[in-house]
């Protein structure tokens, strides 16, 4: 795998011994420095979300709560005219930074502030001083992604106005989802593409972008998304039932990308199922289509939606997922894009593939190889259903390098064409806390801008 050199003075003196501004080790772009603002984007479940009316925190609600409940209370309601989420008064608080032990987001704020030299603010605060500015953009990530985009673009707007500068362009630092929701900013604005099978490229979005690093984002999706619709989210000892993940819009959005070979037959098959089809799911009584789930949603119907109401909800969601993950793969044509510093993990196996095994008349979906009964001699199951990655992200996704050209034509598909990418070997957690990663990420929000053709040719000696 490629790992990026960085300056020696980084890599001697290590992320958490920086101590001292960053100006010290870039003193000729303290500029540049002071005058582009970062936003850091969490992923799934990285925004803390409380009650508006009275400040009560339900995610993640405390140890014991992260520990114990089911979070009955994160499922959304759905309007049965328009299935639209209703309303339930849930607000996005601060980040959610870490919890039992474990750091999520808090060695990445850290060394943003000591190593990077930015000050944490608060949008609606005008600038006072020059000084570059770390702004943490939390949201509902159980909604729309579109709906967060929007979101995204008001906070974009707000620090322009803080800066006094209508043409400030942003720098973004997006981990897992969050990077999902900035390349779709980027590309077409606040605008709801998903409802057609048009998807224009505008760039909208990537007017106000000056640079972008995306860690751990599943860019071609991730297999995993498929597994919490068929066991809940688990969060602790406890479970986000499998019918409260499929309330939430955001985690369709997630699926892998439908030309992948995500799903095989016991003897290493592919075979062509479509995730986002949702006769695919009601064939093998998956989510909400399962009986066993239905009975108990039956016991709670002050929760849950009628069974008529939930999958048409369903098949809406899939549509909309579907759109979404395709919109992130068309080509920008003339459109200039970020070409964005990539930062992911390349060694921890992490799922690909589901094995779907017949057993007495009934395929039934195996995520793991030791749940397969009937292995088919000579098959390596462990390379058929796990790839290298981070754990939630394969590399292939992370890198968006997989070949999708099965039914499209290559000119009509587009990767990711990044700067560079910087690869450990770390889960999908530790991301935003691994040294190197880190490095990479100072260096290259720190870095010079790149002259242009005129202005070196201004700049260079008479002959």
């Amino acid at each position: 795998m490629r790992f990026a050199v960085l300056p020696l003075a980084l890599l001697l003196s290590g992320c958490t011994a920086m101590g001292p501004a960053a100006e010290q080790f870039y003193p000729a772009h303290s500029a540049t420095l002071e005058r582009v603002p970062v936003i850091l984007i969490p992923g799934l479940l990285g925004s803390r979300l409380v009650r508006e009316k009275d400040g009560v925190e339900l995610w993640p609600g405390g140890t014991r709560k992260l520990l114990t409940s089911d979070y009955l209370d994160l499922a959304l309601r759905i309007d049965p005219e328009t299935l639209e989420p209703v309303d339930d008064g849930l607000v996005p608080g601060p980040l959610f930074d870490g919890a039992v032990g474990k750091d999520f987001y808090r060695r990445i704020v850290h060394e943003l502030r000591i190593a990077g030299g930015y000050r944490l603010a608060k949008p609606g605060q005008p600038l006072v001083q020059q000084k570059a500015r770390l702004y943490v953009f939390t949201y509902d990530w159980r909604q729309d992604n579109v709906k967060t985009v929007q979101k995204l673009d008001a906070l974009i707007e707000q620090i322009r106005l803080d800066y006094g500068d209508p043409m400030l362009r942003v720098d973004i630092v997006a981990h897992s989802m969050g990077g999902l929701i900035a390349r779709y900013y980027e590309r077409y604005g606040t605008v709801d593409v998903l409802d057609g099978n048009s998807f224009q490229v505008t760039g909208l979005g990537g007017s106000k972008l000056r640079r972008m690093v995306l860690l751990g984002t599943p860019n071609q999706g991730a297999v995993g998304a498929v597994h919490k619709f068929l066991n809940g989210y688990r969060v602790g000892i406890s479970a986000l039932p499998i019918e409260g993940v499929a309330t939430m819009p955001s985690t369709f959005q997630l699926f892998p990308h439908p030309l992948l070979d995500w799903v095989v037959n016991v003897d290493g098959r592919r075979l062509e199922f479509d995730v986002f089809d949702v006769e695919f799911w009601r064939r093998y009584d998956w989510s909400i289509f399962d009986h066993r789930i239905q009975r108990r949603m039956d016991r709670h119907r002050d929760v849950w939606p009628q069974q008529d109401v939930f999958e048409r909800w369903f098949e809406d969601r899939l549509d909309r997922g579907r759109g979404f993950v395709w919109s992130l793969m068309v080509p920008a044509g003339p459109v200039p894009l970020v070409k964005p510093l990539l930062l992911g993990g390349n060694c921890v196996p992490t799922p690909r593939r589901l094995v779907f095994e017949n057993i007495g008349g009934e395929s039934v979906a195996r995520l793991r190889p030791e749940q397969i009964l009937r292995p088919t001699p000579g098959v390596d199951y462990e390379s058929l259903m796990f790839e290298p990655g981070d754990g939630s992200v394969t590399l292939s996704s992370l890198i968006s390098r997989q070949d999708l050209s099965r039914e499209v034509p290559r000119h009509e598909q587009e990767g990711l064409e990044p700067q560079r990418e910087v690869l450990v070997c770390a889960q999908h957690d530790a991301l935003t806390s691994d040294d190197v990663l880190l490095d990479a990420l100072i260096e290259y929000l720190l870095a010079p801008e790149p002259a242009s053709a005129a202005q070196s040719a201004a700049e260079a000696p008479a002959t």
